[in-house]
């Protein structure tokens, strides 16, 4: 067992007092993602020691331009892996998940209990690239944080629908769209507005006229499937290149292999953006 140096721990642990906000529930009209289980992932330890999320995100882990969350409690102690296989055991179909981090937990699920696995209708992964990587030349973070378990995913034949990193990178936010925020009146509108305009200059910083919204955008796909074109594809990952570890290598030709997944081949990003702008909007006007 690795022992883990104290600055991945109290990384470990901001990540569960972020869990906790996000896990409160929001009624926002016209959005409705039903109960299910929102636990932080086993991949924690491998973002702590992440340099370049370091670098961007500073020692908080969530970059602001002032602002910041107040302290928080910690999340129920509870394992993501027993939260949803409770879940899958008393949730009716359709039981569609949306996982932003690496697949850790559903391979775990597919390997110990491949009778609740089956019971996973969709599954929307941000994670992968069609043609770029952020993490290495060659991988994505989610995918390189635990490239066994992608392919764990896959060889159990999991409605797997990959929303990569080409995907979100049609969707970007721009410096003009933070004193709509600002002025939006809520009692946390200049929260909202600090922390969009610290996310923005990671972006910004590096020469970029805007920055990609990965998560939103992920998160809009799974609401709003109707505003993206999924392509069948056979989806593979990489294991054992030393150069090329964590790469998702995706396949469209129908002759050179069966299908085994799906990817976001294309969106109306305009829409997508105003999605997540106009949600900002509304909790900024609360």
């Amino acid at each position: 067992m690795r022992a883990w140096p104290s600055t991945a721990y109290r990384w470990c642990s901001a990540i569960r007092r972020w869990t906790r906000f996000a896990a409160i529930p929001q009624a926002r009209p016209g959005l409705s993602a039903g109960p299910f289980p929102f636990t932080p992932d086993a991949a924690c330890r491998f973002w702590a020691h992440s340099k370049p999320r370091r670098t961007f995100s500073g020692e908080t882990g969530i970059p602001t331009a002032g602002l910041a969350l107040p302290t928080a409690d910690d999340v129920a102690s509870d394992d993501a892996f027993s939260a949803l296989c409770r879940w899958l055991e008393d949730t009716p179909s359709p039981r569609r998940i949306l996982a932003l981090g690496p697949l850790t937990n559903i391979a775990a699920l597919a390997l110990a209990r491949p009778d609740l696995a089956a019971r996973i209708d969709e599954l929307t992964w941000m994670g992968g690239g069609l043609s770029c990587s952020n993490h290495t030349a060659s991988a994505e973070f989610n995918a390189l944080a635990d490239p066994e378990a992608v392919a764990i995913v896959l060889s159990h034949s999991l409605p797997l629908r990959m929303v990569d990193l080409d995907f979100c990178r049609k969707v970007l936010a721009a410096p003009n769209d933070i004193e709509p925020l600002r002025q939006a009146g809520g009692t946390n509108a200049s929260l909202l507005a600090d922390l969009l305009a610290g996310y923005i200059d990671i972006g910004v910083s590096l020469g970029r006229p805007a920055m990609a919204i990965y998560d939103p955008s992920a998160a809009a796909a799974f609401v709003r499937p109707d505003l993206v074109t999924f392509q069948p594809a056979r989806i593979g990952m990489e294991l054992a290149g030393s150069l090329t570890r964590g790469r998702t290598v995706v396949e469209i030709r129908a002759s050179h292999g069966a299908f085994n997944a799906k990817f976001a081949a294309d969106c109306d990003a305009a829409a997508i953006k105003a999605i997540v702008l106009d949600a900002l909007r509304w909790e900024a006007g609360r």
